[in-house]
C-alpha cells in the first residue's frame, strides 16, 4: 500500500567542515522525529564515516536513515549520492578518497568529527573534505548509477558549488535522477526558471539543527527505499512526489 512519507534527504553532521559540531547523531534524530520526519538522508561532504552512528541514533524513533554522501566533482559541482545500504556509500567513499587531494586546514576550514551515536568522539578526519574531487560530473553521475545509488544535482538554486552556478544551465545529456531545491525557492519558480527534464524536491541542506527539517519533500511511495524514491521521481506504479 502506498504512502506519503516525509523526507529531508539533505543533512550534513559535525564530519562536515562547515556542520556544526551540535550535529551529532542524536540531535539529528532528535530534531527529525520533532518534525515528523521519515526519512533522512545523510550526505556530509566527501564521506560516509557518521552514517552508522545516525542509523542507530535515528533506531529509536523508527527513522530511515539512508546512506549518502554530497560528492564534489571536479567542476567544485555538488552532487547528492543516495543508497539503500551502506556498503554502497562505502564503496563510493573509497573511489572519492582516492580522487581527493589535499589535507584539511582545521583553522580555515573547520574540524572534521567522527562520532559515535551518543556523539563520542572517534576521530578526526584530516582529509580535505570541502575540496574538490578529480572526478568529473559525468564520472560522480555514473559511479553513483553503478552502485545502484540515486543522483541528485544539489541546490541547483545557490549561487555556488551548484550545475547552474558552474556551468549555466543543465546538461541535457546528463543522467539525473533528480534535482534539488533549497528552501528560498519554490517548486513553481524552478519549474519555470530552470525547466528540468527530470524531478525537482526540496531539502534543507542542514548544517545546524535548527535547519533540519526547514524544507523538505513528501513521496507517496511503498516503502523509505531509495529504490522506491526513484519511482516516485519518474511516476511509476502510481508513486509520485508530493510538494
Amino acid at each position: 500500500m502506498l504512502k506519503p512519507l516525509k523526507a529531508d534527504l539533505h543533512i550534513h553532521t559535525c564530519l562536515s567542515p562547515c556542520g556544526d559540531l551540535k550535529m551529532s547523531p542524536a540531535n539529528i534524530a532528535e530534531k527529525a522525529n520533532l518534525h515528523n520526519i521519515d526519512i533522512l538522508g545523510i550526505c556530509d561532504h566527501n564521506s560516509a564515516e557518521n552514517i552508522p552512528a545516525v542509523i542507530k541514533a535515528a533506531g529509536q524513533y523508527q527513522i530511515t536513515v539512508l546512506p549518502g554522501i554530497e560528492v564534489t566533482s571536479q567542476e567544485e559541482i555538488h552532487i547528492l549520492a543516495l543508497f539503500d545500504d551502506f556498503s554502497s556509500a562505502l564503496k563510493l567513499q573509497d573511489i572519492i578518497y582516492k580522487n581527493l587531494p589535499g589535507e584539511n586546514d582545521e583553522e580555515a576550514f573547520g574540524i572534521q568529527v567522527v562520532v559515535n551515536e551518543s556523539g563520542e568522539v572517534l576521530d578526526f578526519n584530516q582529509r580535505l573534505l570541502i575540496g574538490a574531487s578529480t572526478l568529473s560530473i559525468n564520472e560522480v553521475i555514473d559511479i553513483i548509477h553503478s552502485l545502484n545509488g540515486l543522483a541528485i544535482a544539489s541546490h541547483i538554486d545557490r549561487e555556488s558549488f551548484s550545475l547552474i552556478s558552474q556551468l549555466g544551465f543543465i546538461p541535457p545529456d546528463l543522467d539525473l535522477d533528480a534535482v534539488e531545491i533549497s528552501w528560498r525557492m519554490n517548486i513553481e519558480d524552478a519549474m519555470e526558471k530552470f525547466k528540468p527534464d527530470v524531478a525537482i524536491i526540496k531539502s534543507s541542506d542542514a548544517h545546524f539543527p535548527e535547519e533540519i527539517g526547514r524544507t523538505t519533500t513528501t513521496f507517496l511511495i511503498e516503502k523509505a527505499t531509495a529504490k522506491e524514491i526513484k519511482k516516485a521521481l519518474l511516476a511509476q506504479a502510481g508513486r509520485k512526489v508530493i510538494h
